[in-house]
């Protein structure tokens, strides 16, 4: 990375950092700041908004660090969020267990879910991959509806418990902003910390040439099955927490469609990148609120055909915006984040 002139690290200690200028540092701190002040100046559909999408991001670093960084193509991403909503939601129910405590096993659910599917990835990659993940799709969302609908619900919602941590219960929109704003930090700190380790490391060097990869002594079979582990367990917890502030979840949640969102939020944000899930799932998100919008006012001024465009505005948008992006940024928006950084750092250098 690019530094401001003067500055530079004299220990391994320094080049390590997450934070590595005071800057950073104060930058972080405030914008924790206003996110913990938010609360107090924005109404209930802003709070609304922030708490799916933080939930979103979370599920969208877990297919980052498979798909991003490993190179595993998942579109059955929601699959796994389903198997974590409803794992914690039926220990709960079933057991009375505590929530929170049955978030983190519906997570390792999910997790050791993804390594049974994660298993052909050392004989198939690429779209033979993909359509494995997709059998995984089909396949968990079939076992949710058919064999037990007397536990899971099967295709009629499952209403979840309520979410209490210390005896405090969390019943508002602010109450769970607060909750899912820091599991949102938690998590993208450890995923950070996890790219920047060895397995991190690894899983780049299985992406860009898996077989000079092996020859340079990484175990291919153990580090796949660890991308989709630590994937699916990310896309676990994401859905537990999902049902938690839903508090009622059903299988029309968790769809193949869904799942394409996930994959293109991820491509429009930047594969590959700790801020990509944060771009993309804002991009798509405030996308479909302006098409909510647009929608009526295009129904009113075009009569004939606009019902039609009304109704299909949001799939059209989002096609188009992955067209372009494909077309014109593939590497997505945190590519074009880090280079108004470098121009900023560099000015009046910026070339």
């Amino acid at each position: 990375m690019r530094r401001e002139s003067g500055v530079f690290d004299v220990n391994y200690v320094q080049d390590m950092k997450i934070f590595r200028t005071k800057y950073h540092v104060i930058g972080m701190i405030a914008l924790i700041a206003f996110f913990l002040s938010l609360p107090f100046f924005k109404n209930q559909f802003w709070l609304t908004f922030i708490n799916s999408t933080a939930v979103t991001i979370i599920a969208l670093q877990g297919l980052n660090i498979l798909s991003g960084y490993c190179g595993q193509i998942s579109i059955g991403h929601t699959a796994f969020m389903a198997v974590g909503a409803y794992s914690s939601t039926i220990l709960a129910a079933q057991f009375g267990l505590p929530l929170w405590f049955c978030m983190i096993i519906g997570a390792l659910c999910a997790g050791l879910i993804g390594i049974l599917f994660g298993l052909p990835s050392l004989r198939v990659k690429g779209y033979y991959l993909a359509l494995t993940t997709i059998a995984a799709q089909f396949i968990i969302i079939y076992l949710i509806k058919t064999p037990f609908p007397e536990i899971t619900g099967g295709a009629i919602a499952l209403q979840v418990p309520e979410f209490t941590l210390g005896g405090f219960k969390f019943e508002t929109e602010t109450h769970f902003y607060y909750l899912i704003i820091t599991l949102l930090i938690m998590t993208t700190f450890f995923s950070k910390g996890v790219l920047r380790s060895k397995f991190g490391r690894a899983f780049i060097a299985i992406r860009d040439n898996d077989i000079a990869a092996e020859a340079m002594g990484i175990n291919l079979y153990k580090y796949k099955l660890l991308a989709f582990f630590l994937g699916c367990f990310y896309a676990g917890f994401a859905g537990a927490l999902w049902a938690a502030y839903a508090r009622v979840i059903s299988p029309d949640d968790f769809t193949l469609m869904n799942s394409i969102w996930q994959m293109g939020m991820l491509i429009i944000g930047g594969l590959g990148s700790t801020l990509g899930p944060f771009f993309g799932a804002l991009f798509i998100k405030l996308l479909n609120e302006i098409c909510l919008v647009a929608g009526p006012f295009i129904s009113s001024i075009i009569p004939q055909i606009g019902a039609q465009i009304s109704a299909s505005l949001v799939e059209m948008s989002f096609g188009v915006a992955i067209i372009l992006f494909l077309a014109f940024e593939p590497r997505g928006i945190a590519h074009r984040w880090e280079i108004l950084k470098d121009s900023y750092r560099l000015w009046p250098f910026s070339y």
